[in-house]
């Protein structure tokens, strides 16, 4: 753009010094300056434009930045909370871990052998409570058969579900 108007002023320059006599020459500068001012005209709309559109990505970079920045915020509170929760699980499973070896202790080690063959087998459940005559490891109930044997065993007998094979655990709610 600054080539064009040097241009210009230079051929106007030559035009009003009086340099030029021949009528023809003076048609053709006067012409060229014409041509220009409206390609000077046509560069200048195009700065503005560009300019325009400029402003227009500088406002949504900006705009974009603050929706970074508050995404980037949630970002640091779930982390924070999901360490926290992470501490708080943590924490649970020793203690259940410790009560669990304690419970383990006073389990006669072929029923405990048992039971981790069964975990183990069953994606991490080996007994099940029998209750209302349904098996709640695999959530099958009891046909008649299998009920009249669970009421015929003995109290400390190991009684399993004969659909998933899981110990059943007897209690008060079980209705036996």
């Amino acid at each position: 753009m600054d080539q064009v108007r040097q241009r210009a002023a230079r051929d106007q320059k030559r035009l009003d010094s009086g340099a030029v006599t021949s009528p023809k020459d003076l048609e053709n500068l006067q012409s060229e300056i014409a041509s220009l001012a409206r390609r000077q005209g046509a560069l200048e709309d195009v700065v503005l434009e560009i300019m325009e559109r400029r402003e227009s990505a500088q406002a949504r970079a900006a705009e974009l930045t603050e929706q970074v920045a508050a995404v980037e915020a949630k970002v640091v509170d779930t982390t924070a909370r999901r360490d926290a929760a992470t501490e708080s699980l943590d924490a649970e499973i020793a203690t259940a871990t410790k009560e669990r070896e304690v419970v383990a202790g006073s389990i006669p080690a072929d029923l405990l052998k048992l039971y981790e063959k069964l975990r183990t087998q069953q994606g991490g459940v080996g007994a099940a409570r029998l209750y209302q005559r349904r098996c709640e490891g695999c959530r099958l109930e009891l046909n008649i058969t299998e009920i009249n044997e669970v009421k015929a065993a003995q109290p400390d007998e190991v009684v399993r579900c004969e659909n998933c094979r899981r110990i059943l655990v007897r209690t008060p709610e079980s209705g036996l």
